[in-house]
Parts: C-alpha cells; sequence; structure tokens
C-alpha cells in the first residue's frame, strides 16, 4: 500500500526535525524543506500528497511559495502554518487554495488530525476526478441503429445537444432507451461537465417527491432531521431527467410548471428563492394527449415539457437495427463474461429477426445476455434463444421453417448435422410439438421423424 508522502518546509532545524520524527512514527514518508527555493524544486522531484509549510520564510515567503505551487498543482493540499497574530495572512493563504492552517506553536495530535482529514478530501477529490475522466471516455453513450428512423433520430440529437434548449420531452415504449437518449444529449453538449441526475416520478411517492426536486429545510417536516438540497439544485448547470413524467400526480405538476417557467424554488419549509440552470429531459411510455383529456395530465405542462419532442419507435418498427444491436450486445457481454463468441448463426439470426420484441432493446439485451452465460459455443445458436421467441416467432408467422435461400454454404461449411437438428426443432416448434404434423412438415414419416427426435434428444 502506498503511504503518504509529507513535505514539510519550514526554516528552523528543530521544527523540521520534530515534525519529521513526529510524522514518521505516523506511517508518512517525510522530506524536507529549509526555504521556498527548496520548497519548489523538492516539490517537483519527489511529488508530495500534502505540504505542510511555513509562512515566513527567507527569500521568497511562504505566500509566494504557495501560489507557485498551485500554479504547478492546483489540486496538491497545502497546509499554513503561521505564528501567532498571523491570522490575516493565513486567511488570505487559504483565498489562494491553502487547504489549512495551523497556528505555532501547535499541538502535534490536533496537527495530527488535520493533516489526515485533509489527505482523506484530497483523496476523494482524486478519485472524483478519476471517475470523471472514466465518464468522459465512456460517454456519449453508444447509441446503435441503421434504420432510417435511427439516422433520423441522431440528426434531431445533435441539433438538440448543441443548442440551449432547456426542455425536451422522450416518449416511447418502455426499453426503447428513453434515459440512453438523455444521458447521450447531456454528455454531447456543453453541460457534460456538470451533473447528470435522474429520477423515476412513478417510483417515488407524491410526498416525497416535491422534497427530493426541490430539497427541504431542517425541520420543514417531521422526519427533516437535516437541510437538505434537491435535486435541481444539486444539477445547477447540468441535466435533470425526469423519467416516467405521465405518472406524477397533479398537484407536483403545478409545481413543476412554475419552476419550469423561470427555473426559481424554494426547498420545502424556507423562504430563500434559488435560482438554477438545467435542462429538464422528461420521459414517459403513456399517450400524455390521452392522459390530459381524462383529467389526469395537465394540458400547459404538456406544452412547456415538448418545446423539443423525441420519438423512440419502437423495435419491431426498426428490424434493421436488430442485429446490428444484437452484435453489440455480445461484445459488451464477451468482455463481461470472458466469452468468445464471435457471431449468430443463420436460423437463430432468423428468429430474432422474426420475434415481434414486445420489450423493445431491452428484452434484447437480456436475451444476448442470457444466451452469452449459458452458451459454451463460439456462434450464438438457436438454442441459445428462450423457447419463447423462437416459439413466438413461428406462430406469428414470420418463421415457418427455415427457407431454403438460407443453406448457401459459406466458405467455412456447414455441420449438417446441426442444420438437422434446427429443422427438427423448428417443426416442433411450428405445430406447438405434435409429431404427427411435424413430420409432415418435413416430409417424413413418423417413425423416422421420432428416430430424429431421439437422435438429437428432443424424445427420451
Amino acid at each position: 500500500m502506498k503511504r503518504n508522502k509529507i513535505l514539510v518546509v519550514d526554516d528552523e532545524h528543530l521544527i523540521r526535525w520534530s515534525l519529521e520524527q513526529n510524522l514518521k512514527k505516523q506511517g508518512y514518508e517525510v522530506v524536507t524543506a529549509a526555504s521556498g527555493e527548496d520548497a519548489l524544486r523538492i516539490a517537483r522531484e519527489e511529488q508530495p500528497d500534502l505540504v505542510l509549510l511555513d509562512i515566513q520564510l527567507p527569500g521568497i515567503s511562504g505566500i509566494e511559495v504557495l501560489e507557485k505551487l498551485k500554479d504547478y498543482d492546483e489540486e496538491l493540499v497545502v497546509i499554513m502554518v503561521t505564528a501567532q497574530g498571523g491570522l490575516e495572512i493565513a486567511v488570505n493563504a487559504m483565498r489562494l487554495g491553502a487547504h489549512d492552517y495551523v497556528s505555532k506553536p501547535f499541538n502535534l495530535d490536533e496537527l495530527a488530525i488535520i493533516i489526515r482529514k485533509a489527505l482523506e478530501t484530497s483523496d476523494l477529490k482524486r478519485e472524483v476526478a478519476r471517475l470523471r475522466s472514466e465518464t468522459k471516455k465512456s460517454f456519449p453513450p453508444n447509441i446503435i441503429g441503421d434504420s432510417r428512423h435511427m439516422k433520423y433520430l441522431m440528426e434531431i440529437l445533435d441539433k438538440v445537444a448543441r443548442s440551449e434548449a432547456s426542455t425536451v420531452l422522450v416518449q416511447g415504449e418502455s426499453g426503447t432507451g428513453k434515459e440512453l437518449v438523455a444521458k447521450w444529449v447531456h454528455y454531447s453538449s456543453n453541460r457534460a461537465e456538470k451533473p447528470f441526475v435522474a429520477i423515476n416520478c412513478a417510483a417515488v411517492p407524491a410526498t416525497l417527491l416535491e422534497s427530493e426536486l426541490f430539497g427541504h429545510e431542517k425541520g420543514a417536516f417531521t422526519d427533516a432531521k437535516t437541510t437538505k438540497k434537491g435535486l435541481f439544485e444539486l444539477a445547477d448547470g447540468g441535466t435533470v431527467f425526469l423519467d416516467e413524467i405521465g405518472d406524477m400526480e397533479m398537484g407536483m405538476q403545478a409545481k413543476l410548471l412554475r419552476f419550469l417557467e423561470d427555473r426559481t424554488f424554494r426547498r420545502i419549509g424556507g423562504g430563500r428563492v434559488f435560482s438554477v440552470d438545467v435542462r429538464i429531459i422528461s420521459a414517459t411510455n403513456k399517450d400524455l394527449q390521452k392522459a390530459i383529456e381524462e383529467k389526469s395530465f395537465r394540458n400547459d405542462l404538456y406544452y412547456r415539457l415538448q418545446v423539443i419532442p423525441i420519438f423512440l419507435p419502437p423495435l419491431r418498427e426498426r428490424r434493421e437495427d436488430i442485429i446490428p444491436l444484437a452484435s453489440h450486445f455480445i461484445e459488451v457481454y464477451n468482455r463481461d463474461f470472458n466469452k468468445k463468441v464471435q457471431g449468430i448463426a443463420p436460423m437463430a439470426e432468423r428468429m430474432l429477426l422474426d420475434y415481434g420484441w414486445p420489450g423493445n432493446v431491452r428484452e434484447l439485451k437480456n436475451v444476448i445476455e442470457r444466451a452469452i452465460i449459458l452458451g459454451n459455443d463460439e456462434t450464438l445458436l438457436l438454442d441459445h434463444l428462450p423457447l419463447e421467441i423462437v416459439a413466438k416467432s413461428s406462430s406469428e408467422g414470420g418463421a415457418q421453417l427455415a427457407p431454403m435461400s438460407m443453406f448457401h454454404l459459406p466458405p467455412e461449411g456447414v455441420d449438417i448435422e446441426e442444420v438437422e437438428k434446427e429443422l427438427i426443432r423448428q417443426a416442433l416448434d411450428s405445430t406447438e410439438w405434435n409429431q404427427s404434423k411435424a413430420a409432415k412438415k418435413l416430409n417424413l414419416g413418423i417413425d423416422a421423424f421420432r428416430y430424429r427426435m431421439k437422435k438429437f434428444g428432443y424424445l427420451k
């Protein structure tokens, strides 16, 4: 485990020696400097995690050293050491970026606590910076699709991301990727450095939703033991994603509409007015026009939310995207589960294309995850798909039996037994496992068909 390194800067030898011995006992690695010039040189060479810096130094002052250290590494933790009566100078140092200050003569136990907390804060900041860096690499998220629908959608999303449009309404069935679209818009915009926060309006009780969005003051209600910032306040400069907006209670709709007018609000139980700059992206799988007719959704809120309306078509209406999406998920789960699936077998591909996908992209993702986990082949086969997909694809008339055009030999050849096995399986599935009807579909006698069923494990 890496030990934190501390640079002690003081022109008094006894103080340097005393601090060095004490800090080493606490497990720190310690380097020292007697002047500001030495401190700057050693800081560059040793890359300390924290600097304990005396303000009164020969040559350049501690304040000048602080400024130069911060120019070199803005995140470097610097604790200033000042003589009694130097409070004003210490406060000025804090304005220039010092983390804290201690006065001479200092208590070593108190100093140890200050140093430990400062390093914990520094570690936390660096971890946040690392996570933000990783987030930048993975966002904006990849939106897969070659269909006309998706190409048009990407054009719209690109314009929205580059605009200052403050309200966007995303509509589509469950599983079509509404939150993915919201994240794409956020991370492709000039708000990407600011927070993206999401809340499911249907999952939060109406009595708590106002507190979640606007926050509350201490004592505002029985359980309000501390002041809490709401999501709008936390996301200032960024984006708030309101999922399932169609399920928001009418009273809360009125409060949201008021906020949308000028982006100002009060915390529950508070009098101070807060003003924030947030983009609101709302999403719903409900027909809001119908909800308006049924008096369950406000007409004025609907028109305020849909300044930029975006509709995500269901997967069944963009079948050109099914195989590209499936291939993408195969790559993802190959990495996650250390598998090496290289592609999709023709008959499995046909079933994926013919299935209705009522759960849309989310359902396809789950199916591919299951297939990768349970399969041990280098190709995703029909056997790896859930039975309901094969059965429904056949019963819905999309695929009766695989047409002969599917059996053009690929360069690497095929396993004839695998083809025969799949034909037996398809015949059974398409007839709800009626052996006589399945045998007729393949122009086989019932005995020959039953023999093949036993051969391939379909009959015990």
